[in-house]
């Protein structure tokens, strides 16, 4: 199967659940993520302002900012630029998607991020991601290095295979359910 056909399929797998689903079937794997000793240990984490079509983040970047350093994607033209989160005041709809984002000065120091918190439409258990398309966040991942990728998806997004590309960055770790 291609990327689109695959993009397609999932797409509509999303379509059944409601909101609210998603929000309920976010939290066990948020928790499984939270037990998790990289996460723990992880000081400064690159997390993401879910869309309704994503596994659901607002709760838990308020929870983690008072612990550690959230830092929140801004799309800016067609690439991300990283912001702290600093409270939901400092939010405003972004450029693209209008997605929430953090205003504020722009974070480069890409070497102390721990871990990313990836969104994706599939992943794989090879660690394999299959984004929206744009090559966002494969241009961040390939720029932090050092950082511990972490995908996180509902079970009807895990997929047997992901079809890949060389500009494709694989996961470290790979949260479903």
């Amino acid at each position: 199967m291609d990327k689109k056909e695959l993009r397609k399929q999932i797409k509509a797998l999303k379509s059944q659940y409601s909101l609210e689903q998603k929000i309920e079937m976010s939290r066990p794997l948020w928790h499984e993520l939270e037990q998790n000793v990289l996460f723990q240990e992880a000081r400064t984490v690159l997390m993401y302002w879910s869309m309704d079509d994503e596994v659901f983040t607002h709760d838990y970047v308020v929870k983690w900012a008072g612990e550690k350093k959230i830092l929140l994607p801004c799309v800016k033209g067609d690439v991300l630029e990283l912001r702290v989160f600093e409270g939901m005041e400092s939010l405003k709809p972004g450029e693209a998607f209008g997605i929430l984002e953090p205003v504020g000065k722009l974070y480069t120091d890409y070497d102390v991020i721990d871990m990313i918190i990836v969104p994706g439409v599939a992943f794989d258990g090879q660690g394999n991601r299959l984004g929206r398309g744009r090559g966002y966040y494969d241009k961040i991942l390939k720029e932090t290095r050092a950082a511990r990728k972490v995908g996180i998806c509902f079970d009807f997004q895990f997929v047997e295979e992901v079809p890949v590309d060389e500009l494709d960055v694989r996961m470290d770790l790979v949260i479903h359910g």
